[in-house]
């Protein structure tokens, strides 16, 4: 098993003007700077940027043209993300290209960040694919990593790395990294989460290893990622356990096989779930009305006491 070298591209991302061209640059630089690279990957909607407005059909000119620059260089290649416009709905969908510069999967986002990311449908695919003689990768998307089940099915479908794009510009990036440190431990694997900058996040991207520890955390600069990869570092935790300690990926498998999770089962009814009410968002008028509500309980309590004290 040799070892693989993957690049992360932390870029700026404008909400505004294509970003196209500065994509195919980095790439440039990229391979000009480090030319043992044989995987590149941008942050999520790295493309055109954040707004709906940009979604479009796939395939398409996009697609085109990060097929002839992974062609080019003889490089596996993940564009980030962009809005895919299918019949009268709206992904969020990443592309895998191979170095023969064809399509080998695409994946769309199952978690959009709802109740904010409005208007975008689920996927209902896991994504998987192989690089032969090296692993098996899974993709997965930013919000995506909140829901621990998504990327145990990778893990559980055989993915020893998993490819992460994100944009991410919200105060919850520290919360993030270690969401990205848990899901390495837990489930062996290689985590490679890129970030975008401007409208397109904050940075901070994070590379973990098998072991949860950081392999590289980036700050809020434009960067270029280049790692070396020894999978089999993967394939040794699963076997030998984290630092030759717990092997959650086994313990799993033996208790999966003798019990079941009912939470997860069909008809399971959730009564504490349902009653957290509906997936909105907060708003100043909502605590409003609720301040008032206290109020005016508070004086319908008062008024009696005050009304004798009066007499």
């Amino acid at each position: 098993m040799k070892p693989f070298a993957i690049a992360g591209i932390q870029m700026k991302v404008s909400a505004v003007v294509s970003n196209v061209e500065m994509m195919k640059l980095k790439i440039d630089i990229t391979m000009n700077l480090y030319p043992w690279i044989e995987m590149i990957m941008f942050s999520e909607l790295c493309a055109y940027g954040p707004l709906t407005y940009t979604a479009q059909p796939i395939p398409n000119d996009f697609e085109a043209e990060m097929q002839a620059m992974a062609k080019k260089y003889g490089i596996w290649l993940l564009p980030g993300s962009i809005f895919e416009k299918s019949d009268d709905k709206l992904y969020n969908t990443a592309t895998v290209i191979n170095p023969e510069g064809e399509i080998v999967t695409r994946y769309r986002k199952m978690f959009p960040f709802y109740p904010y990311e409005t208007g975008v449908t689920p996927g209902e695919e896991f994504c998987v694919f192989d690089v032969p003689d090296v692993a098996r990768f899974g993709v997965s998307i930013c919000y995506d990593m909140w829901f621990p089940e998504t990327i145990r099915t990778l893990v559980s479908m055989g993915a020893e790395v998993i490819m992460h794009p994100t944009m991410s510009g919200t105060i919850d990036r520290d919360i993030e990294l270690s969401i990205v440190r848990a899901m390495a431990s837990i489930n062996q694997c290689y985590f490679f989460d890129v970030n975008g900058l401007d409208t397109g996040g904050c940075g901070r991207s994070i590379v973990c290893g098998p072991d949860g520890r950081v392999l590289h955390q980036s700050e809020g600069t434009e960067e270029i990622i280049p790692l070396e990869l020894n999978i089999e570092r993967a394939k040794r935790s699963r076997e030998l356990g984290i630092l030759r300690l717990g092997q959650p990926l086994k313990s799993f498998r033996d208790h999966i096989s003798a019990h079941q999770f009912e939470i997860y089962q069909p008809n399971t009814p959730t009564p504490y779930l349902d009653s957290l009410g509906a997936l909105i968002k907060p708003t100043r008028l909502d605590e409003i009305a609720e301040l008032k509500i206290k109020e005016n309980t508070l004086e319908h309590k008062s008024s009696p006491t005050q009304l004798n004290g009066n007499g």
